[in-house]
């Protein structure tokens, strides 16, 4: 891990000025700011939506939620949009009134988040029935039957390997991207092979070079694509082990080195036993913030029989450290530190022994809510430790 993070000082480092330096002059009020700005503006911790949303926020209006996050992504249909043909999975356009109403919907997110940023998914792998008639080509074949999914159900693969389609795929995510609502596009389900590998070219080929391109490499990392994808959503399914969050760290290391810029990664974790594991929120969120310039979840597993990727917001995310003055360091502890404007960050992976903590003032631990030069910190953990002049984020953070 010291290894990596030595790697990532000088990417960390350029990358945040290089994105401050390309986000130009202020904008004036009512105007929408520069993708690059928006990203570079971003104060943390920095919390990413997954589809489906917070839901322990009762009485709060859903895009007042939304907003907390800095970035979404979700289907077309999220922020309004309609194919303009059925069966959808044959459309390559949107509707001319629902290009309006997703622009209306766009406006008033980025009124509440000015450093918000919206990709929408483009299914490529797999789709429910009816998504194309039955029986075409593009359905993938096994056994003369269509192949399904996922072991869930549902949900049939889609043949990503014919060149037809893959041109078809890229059309659709250009339509996307021009109707002026989105910021770029994720792809899920992603690995490597020279069928994606012909996707990911095609993908960027069509949508610009400034357009976002996220894809779901899970834990692994995706050299032959990696010019061509600007994040990972790391939908981290395993993370019970010491082994596990070290393999999550060294591929969120390699993505914030080798990924295209402006680099959007998003770190997801699960819950093992509830959604009160705040020990793993905490750890989710501190490797993050430690080992990136990216954003965080920590949700519901896959498997429950109810939406994916739902989740609470958690104070801990409520905004508090500002933006980073420099990259994460390895600890003799083996726990790694980073410094933000208004605090410290600490994280402390699965399978280490408890660290002190150790400050010349007062520190104010958003995890127990101590105020001390000294705290200790478990393995499997994290925790931010605000200044003495941010004890009010510190209070507004418990709430």
């Amino acid at each position: 891990m010291t290894r990596c993070l030595r790697i990532m000082a000088v990417f960390l480092t350029a990358t945040m000025a290089a994105a401050t330096t390309q986000a130009g002059p202020t904008t004036r009020e009512g105007e929408e700011k520069p993708l690059l700005r928006r990203i570079a503006d971003r104060t943390f911790p920095s919390v990413f939506q997954a589809w489906n949303p917070a839901e322990n926020l009762k009485g709060e209006d859903a895009l007042v939620t939304a907003a907390r996050h800095d970035l979404i992504f979700h289907g077309p249909g999220y922020l309004g949009l309609q194919w303009n043909r059925q069966p959808v999975g044959l459309a390559t356009g949107f509707t001319p009134g629902s290009i309006a109403q997703a622009r209306q919907k766009r406006k008033r997110l980025l009124k509440l988040n000015p450093n918000l940023v919206l990709l929408a998914e483009i299914r490529y792998r797999d789709a429910r029935k009816g998504f194309l008639p039955d029986g075409h080509e593009w359905w993938m074949y096994k056994d003369g039957k269509p192949v399904p999914g996922w072991a869930e159900g549902g949900f049939y693969q889609l043949d990503y390997r014919n060149p037809e389609y893959r041109r078809h795929v890229a059309a659709r995510c250009r339509a996307v991207v021009e109707t002026g609502a989105v910021d770029g596009v994720m792809l899920d389900w992603w690995q490597e092979d020279e069928h994606r590998l012909a996707l990911a070219k095609a993908v960027r080929a069509a949508v610009g070079q400034k357009a976002l391109i996220l894809v779901n490499a899970n834990d692994r990392t995706t050299p032959l694509t990696a010019e061509y994808v600007n994040g990972y959503f790391m939908e981290c399914y395993r993370s019970r082990t010491a082994g596990d969050w070290k393999r999550i760290a060294d591929t969120l290391a390699w993505a914030e080195k080798n990924l295209r810029p402006p680099r959007i990664n998003c770190l997801e974790t699960w819950y093992h036993g509830s959604r009160r594991d705040l020990n793993l929120m905490r750890a989710t969120t501190a490797l993050s913030l430690t080992h990136s310039d990216g954003y965080c979840l920590f949700s519901d597993p896959n498997p429950l029989p109810r939406p994916d990727h739902l989740h609470d917001w958690y104070p801990f995310w409520n905004k508090s450290l500002g933006r980073p003055l420099g990259p994460g360091k390895g600890r003799p502890d083996k726990a790694v530190q980073r410094e933000f404007e208004n605090g410290t960050v600490v994280y402390n992976p699965m399978g280490n022994q408890p660290v002190t903590v150790t400050f010349s003032e007062d520190r104010t631990s958003l995890g127990t809510g101590r105020r001390g030069r000294k705290h200790l910190l478990a393995g499997a953990d994290g925790d931010i430790y605000l200044k003495p002049q941010t004890r009010t984020e510190a209070a507004k953070a418990q709430e």
